[in-house]
């Protein structure tokens, strides 16, 4: 992705809290036709964060994990908190507006995961990220309902081979900070996360 060096974050443990934190993922490929397919689908982070691995699944229905199959190297990205950035927050008025947001981008080699074993581990470990709870409900489903669920999709796991983070938040603007942090503050969930990131960045104080 394009990345001004002065948002290009190469803390791998800044990358992998921002996948943990916004799970939901794209996972972009090209189809038989060689145009880009993408889905959106939450994955599990695993692994080391300078060593990352994503596990996910699709519908069997889907035909993303045939595309991976035989074309395995893949993007996943993921979008962390963004938010509008007004002109309104500099001290002069030959501004422009623009927009602040943190992402991941990884280029992953794809490995599928088709058996009722692997497909069952891959669940347990997105249960224990989004509901533990369930994981009574999905025990007490039965043996049956459970195959036919893990039937009708097929796993993988995405190997990251390259990672780039970006962290857009007018680093390169220090006029800009405080009035930038206090608007933000008092905005949207998305907005407020900005403004913890550059209470953690230090950017405003």
């Amino acid at each position: 992705m394009y990345q001004p060096a002065q948002f290009r974050s190469t803390d791998p443990a800044i990358a992998a809290e921002l996948m943990r934190a916004h799970p939901l993922a794209s996972l972009v490929s090209t189809d038989d036709a060689g145009f880009p397919y993408i889905s959106h689908l939450p994955l599990h982070l695993a692994g080391e964060a300078a060593a990352p691995v994503l596990l996910g699944h699709c519908a069997r229905a889907n035909p993303h994990w045939q595309y991976l199959a035989q074309r395995p190297e893949a993007l996943v990205t993921f979008m962390g908190p963004q938010g509008f950035l007004s002109p309104k927050i500099y001290p002069d008025l030959q501004r422009v507006p623009s927009w602040n947001y943190l992402a991941v981008h990884c280029r992953v080699a794809a490995r599928l995961i088709d058996d009722a074993a692997g497909k069952y581990a891959l669940l347990k470990k997105l249960i224990t990220d989004h509901e533990p709870t369930y994981a009574a409900q999905w025990r007490g489903l039965g043996a049956a309902y459970q195959n036919q669920m893990l039937g009708n999709i097929v796993a993988f796991e995405l190997t990251v081979t390259d990672l780039q983070c970006t962290l857009k938040l007018n680093q390169h603007r220090p006029e800009s900070h405080a009035a930038m942090k206090a608007a933000y503050a008092v905005g949207s969930d998305l907005e407020r996360a900005l403004a913890r990131w550059m209470d953690r960045l230090g950017l405003g104080q």
